[in-house]
């Protein structure tokens, strides 16, 4: 059975949302997925009564705290032992739990990951990933979208094996295609991270590089994967997140650009850490919170986890064998 863990406190509507989310999901999972809900057991206990479920369905971890969403991640996640985001990294970490989703402070959920699981050997950082719905219907992957804002040619090295990865076994993506943000097709074009970026790149043996992308190949079908810093990621991130909101306000309707709505997706994992962690955003509602439960089954399912370490360890390996 698969066990996942949900921050019933975090996010701006819940755990209301939260709840109606959890219990949407439901019909999915069937007798294979067990859902542990932590945060204030009784006020979550009525809302889904209210629902008219049994609450019996779940299991609960009552909590008294909460990290809100302006407090200091790291002093908070101190502090705060008995906050819903503290004792669901608890939980992971004792392996109660198989992975765990949060819609709360961002900050507070990568200093759990780093600190509670460990990111795996091997990994100078882990890393946030961002859906990017395909011209032909399919999806591509993003990252680094704003976790590591600084970032060394060795990290985009290790975010395109990680894309590469989760590309393959979470979305069904054979061998998918590895590209380079930058300004130019050009290998010369770029600034210094990226032109030293590239040359780790065409190197990798561990992934399929097709060289540099620019801003026009995010949304067809060059790559299916597209690293760059997370700093360019976020700027990326919110300019595509502000069109699909301004179309909305205006009631522009289209088939393709509804796929932009975070809704659909609910929220990415934490690549690069010991076990599943899914961050969602902080607006999710109902729709949201259920397909982050989706994707957090499909991730367990998938041994993602396991694939990275693997990938790693065997990057490892090669690397020592090439120095000696």
């Amino acid at each position: 059975m698969i066990r996942i863990g949900l921050d019933m406190m975090g996010g701006d509507y819940a755990p209301a949302q939260a709840v109606l989310g959890c219990i949407q999901a439901l019909p999915s999972l069937g007798e294979e997925v067990r859902l542990t809900l932590i945060g204030d057991s009784q006020q979550v206990k009525q809302l889904i009564t209210e629902q008219q479920v049994n609450p019996e369905v779940f299991n609960f971890v009552h909590t008294t705290e909460v990290i809100e969403m302006g407090e200091h991640p790291t002093k908070a996640f101190q502090a705060k032992k008995n906050s819903s985001i503290s004792v669901g990294f608890e939980l992971l970490a004792s392996g109660e739990i198989d992975a765990f989703i949060s819609a709360g402070n961002t900050g507070a959920m990568m200093v759990g990951s780093i600190f509670s699981v460990k990111p795996i050997e091997g990994v100078s950082r882990p890393t946030i990933t961002s859906i990017l719905p395909k011209s032909n219907g399919q999806y591509g992957l993003l990252l680094d979208v704003g976790a590591n804002a600084d970032c060394k040619p060795e990290m985009l090295n290790q975010f395109a094996i990680l894309g590469s990865l989760m590309s393959k076994y979470v979305y069904g993506i054979d061998n998918p295609k590895v590209g380079l943000m930058s300004i130019g097709e050009e290998k010369e074009k770029g600034n210094l991270l990226t032109l030293a970026a590239h040359q780790l790149l065409a190197q990798n043996q561990l992934i399929n590089f097709i060289g540099n992308v620019e801003g026009r190949d995010l949304f067809n079908d060059k790559a299916d994967v597209i690293v760059c810093d997370g700093f360019t990621g976020n700027v990326i991130l919110k300019s595509v997140e502000s069109v699909f909101y301004m179309m909305h306000k205006r009631k522009i309707t289209d088939e393709y650009f509804d796929r932009f709505n975070y809704e659909n997706y609910g929220g990415t994992p934490i690549l690069g850490v010991n076990a599943p962690v899914i961050i969602g955003h902080g607006i999710s509602n109902a729709l949201a919170f259920k397909n982050m439960i989706l994707i957090s089954r499909d991730v367990v399912k998938t041994e993602l986890v396991k694939q990275i370490r693997d990938a790693f360890k065997n990057l490892a390996t090669s690397t020592t064998a090439n120095n000696e």
